[in-house]
């Protein structure tokens, strides 16, 4: 098939380069010239596992183009995909600006039928939208259908290739055989291609990343209570995880959610609610929740050093917003130090992937360490804001002889209580006991 992408963002060049690598002849396009000039020139401006090899292959070989012509992008497509930015409004409504301007274009573009395809998170009622736009100057037949992504960061080309589920929103008898013929190679398994009406297509990814986001808030809130009560919040992770009906994803606690989707997705979720009068009142709790625990740590630094951090030397390891992927969008790393730079602290970081991506950011603010052992160096404490699996086993003696105290707040519950009481370490963790010599003291 002849398959257009518009958009190159992380969705989009996923989308693409998935869709050639099942043998369709794919063009992306984005008005970035830049963006475009670098991915035709074999450089991704993304951090996504094996993506590079499904990418280096597609565009040797002829399948998968970059253009920023939207008119050539699209000339001959039988599916057009919009894959487009849909930020966060200023009352927290997603902005469509970007994908009805295309909408707008296509109109006037298409030459013959197509299925144009919501790709990217919109509200509901999008899909109607788009296709107003696009029939004010359209002269061909076309639909609109909503085909949500569930791709997780750092491993999206793995949902991509091998989905739980596909859904599917069009009423469209001529849509759907479209989009059974696109989507046949990824379902041979059996997963399933759900087809809907468009408005619950929409909601369906609403409510998927909303769930998953109260789950997460639901453990900080019991890793919270652990702290006063005395438990520990991994035990009941595996007690309650193992239930077939609860399930054990998403329930490890933390200093909450970030990246593209949730914090955006949940807002938006709860201003629809608002527009249609209901008041959603668990996700609006959900946001509140997640916004406090993002800075849980702050207060226990502080304490531990007397309620004083200037100058102090805190050495972060993780930046990303979660691991394998450089994407810092909402990351609760880059709250942590604006505020520890405010209290005095001087900061030096290491993060595998994402840290020119802060270096953009905050610029010469805070020290970008080589390895995650040379930003320990001279520090007073170690802080974990990201549970890359490098840091679950570092070499505990040669830490001892880098850092100035043997103190560690670790934000993502990274080491067994064990292991650091053996270490010797002080460390402070999330819904456990605060675990060294010092804490009487401190808290």
């Amino acid at each position: 098939m002849k398959i257009a992408v518009v958009g190159t963002g992380y969705v989009g060049l996923v989308t693409g380069t998935c869709f050639a690598e099942t043998g369709n002849q794919v063009i992306c396009v984005d008005i970035d010239s830049r963006k475009v000039e670098k991915l035709n020139n074999g450089i991704i401006p993304i951090y996504e596992p094996g993506l590079d090899v499904l990418f280096n292959r597609n565009t040797a070989e002829g399948r998968l183009k970059f253009t920023t012509n939207l008119a050539e992008g699209i000339e001959g497509a039988e599916v057009i995909f919009l894959a487009l930015p849909t930020p966060p409004g200023e009352d927290g409504s997603a902005d469509l600006k970007y994908i009805l301007k295309v909408a707008g274009d296509l109109g006037q573009l298409l030459k013959e039928y197509a299925v144009v395809i919501d790709k990217s998170t919109v509200p509901v009622g999008t899909a109607e939208k788009v296709a107003e736009y696009i029939s004010l100057s359209a002269q061909v037949d076309f639909d609109v259908v909503s085909n949500p992504e569930f791709l997780r960061e750092g491993v999206a080309v793995e949902d991509f290739m091998k989905p739980d589920r596909v859904v599917i929103g069009t009423r469209s008898e001529r849509a759907k055989a479209v989009m059974n013929k696109l989507y046949a190679p990824l379902v041979r398994q059996g997963n399933p291609i759900i087809f809907m009406d468009e408005r619950s297509a929409e909601m369906t990814k609403y409510a998927a990343n909303a769930f998953l986001a109260t789950k997460i808030t639901f453990m900080n809130e019991i890793a919270n209570l652990c702290e006063k009560v005395g438990a520990n919040v991994d035990d009941i992770r595996r007690g309650i995880g193992t239930d077939s009906r609860i399930g054990k994803r998403f329930l490890f606690a933390g200093i909450g959610y970030g990246g593209s989707c949730f914090p955006k997705d949940v807002q938006a979720l709860a201003k629809t609610a608002q527009e249609y009068d209901y008041d959603f009142r668990l996700l609006n709790s959900v946001m509140a929740v997640n916004s406090d625990q993002k800075t849980k740590l702050l207060p226990l630094i502080k304490a531990h050093f007397g309620g004083d951090l200037k100058g102090k030397i805190l050495a972060i390891w993780g930046l990303a917003f979660k691991p394998y992927t450089d994407d810092i969008r909402e990351a609760p790393a880059l709250e942590n130090i604006r505020a520890l730079l405010a209290e005095g602290a001087k900061i030096t970081v290491y993060d595998p992937e994402a840290m020119d991506n802060v270096r953009n950011i905050l610029g010469n603010q805070i020290t970008y360490a080589h390895t995650s052992y040379a930003a320990l160096d001279d520090a007073d404490a170690l802080v974990i804001m990201t549970e890359w699996p490098l840091f679950r086993t570092p070499d505990f003696g040669k830490m001892n002889l880098l850092l100035k105290n043997k103190v560690i707040f670790d934000g993502r519950n990274v080491y067994e209580l064990d292991q650091i009481k053996e270490q010797g370490y002080t460390y402070y963790s999330i819904g456990r006991e605060a675990i060294g010599e010092e804490i009487k003291q401190t808290i």
